[in-house]
């Protein structure tokens, strides 16, 4: 605070001041007051409606703001505006609780009208064309809420949840060096070797990469591996995990390299890996390049981040011990062999996210 001392007036001896001279002088003061005060009201005044000008003025500049938002040229395709939404609503929504799979974008005026299904239910959510502004509920203004008595919420699905099949096709996407994808791995991994054949198993790639091109390099490598020399790739995944030291690995594991380099030049071409990293206009939303080994199934399942568990064609949730994932699997058998109930050696521990095998905290986190 600001603080202000009084000048004590001085008193000067001086010629005695007559009757009149008080007069007119307290005169002048009263006089002085008033137009002191009226100079007051008025710059007050003026204060007031100045305030009034500049919020009118400020009011207008965020509606032209919000005009422009959608006159800017940087909107979102349909593809971009349902991965965003299903990034978003798995990512920081479900948080591993449940997964949204995308049905459907149309186009609504200057919004996205994205349909979702999580546990069963649609759910109709918007997103602005820009994909700044997301809604994640439309509600229709001639229509009442519904009640508690009368609104289930959603929940995750439980194993038996799980669509049954004689022999499940499971199917765990991924991006090779996202943190919560190689976590993902080395949970499922002793599952997909204790069940064999039993299964259908497939590791398969998110169509888009967050961690450049050896990210990039990596897949079409593991994709050929798995393509040509199934029997060896189980071992060389579970040695990548480790430290993600590749030419190790196809060393120790006995890769036939110069089988797996013509795979990978053949599916290159094919999906146009490198050609589309060097061209950034084709990136997804501007940021990530794509990999369209596995983009339909990405299209088919709705696919939203690294990992995510598809089993028998529908997204599945799961914790991501050994233990944890078994219990899942053996939740989409018709009848479950006996290893989904004599299986002593499978881990409850989950391991950390990331290169190595230490044991870490459980986590819902995803890529994407």
């Amino acid at each position: 605070m600001t603080h202000f001392e009084k000048e004590e007036d001085q008193v000067h001896e001086s010629h005695p001041e007559t009757k009149e001279h008080h007069e007119v002088k307290e005169h002048h003061e009263v006089k002085e007051h008033h137009k002191a005060k009226e100079h007051h009201h008025a710059h007050k005044k003026v204060e007031v409606n100045s305030w009034k000008i500049a919020t009118a003025v400020l009011a207008v500049a965020l509606i032209i703001m919000l005009a422009l938002q959608f006159m800017d040229g940087s909107e979102l395709t349909k593809e971009e505006a349902g991965v965003q939404v299903v990034q978003y609503v798995n990512t920081e929504l479900l948080q591993g609780q449940a997964n949204a799979k995308l049905e459907s974008v149309v186009e609504e005026g200057d919004l996205y009208n994205v349909k979702l299904t999580i546990s069963g239910q649609e759910v109709n959510s918007y997103i602005t064309k820009d994909g700044e502004l997301f809604f994640p509920q439309g509600m229709k203004t001639t229509e009442s809420l519904p009640t508690a008595d009368n609104t289930a919420q959603a929940s995750a699905p439980t194993p038996a949840d799980v669509v049954k099949s004689d022999k499940p096709v499971v199917e765990l996407f991924i991006m090779s060096h996202c943190p919560y994808g190689t976590q993902a791995e080395k949970g499922i991994l002793p599952v997909a070797n204790l069940l064999g054949d039993k299964i259908d198993f497939e590791l398969k790639f998110v169509y888009y990469a967050m961690h450049g091109q050896k990210e990039l390099d990596e897949q079409l490598k593991q994709f050929c591996i798995q393509e040509e020399q199934n029997a060896k790739f189980n071992d060389y995944l579970a040695c990548f995990l480790e430290d993600g030291n590749t030419e190790r690995c196809l060393t120790e594991v006995g890769i036939d390299t110069a089988k797996m380099e013509s795979c990978v030049t053949k599916t290159d071409s094919q999906f146009q890996v490198t050609e589309l990293f060097g061209d950034k206009s084709t990136w997804l939303s501007g940021n990530y390049p794509l990999f369209n080994v596995h983009k339909t199934e990405n299209e088919a399942y709705g696919v939203g981040g690294s990992p995510t568990l598809v089993i028998n064609g529908e997204q599945a949730n799961s914790a991501r011990s050994p233990a944890a994932y078994l219990a899942t699997v053996c939740a989409a058998f018709n009848e479950a062999p006996e290893e989904c109930t004599d299986s002593e050696g499978v881990s409850a521990e989950t391991y950390s996210p990331g290169f190595g095998y230490e044991v870490g905290a459980a986590t819902a986190a995803s890529c994407g």
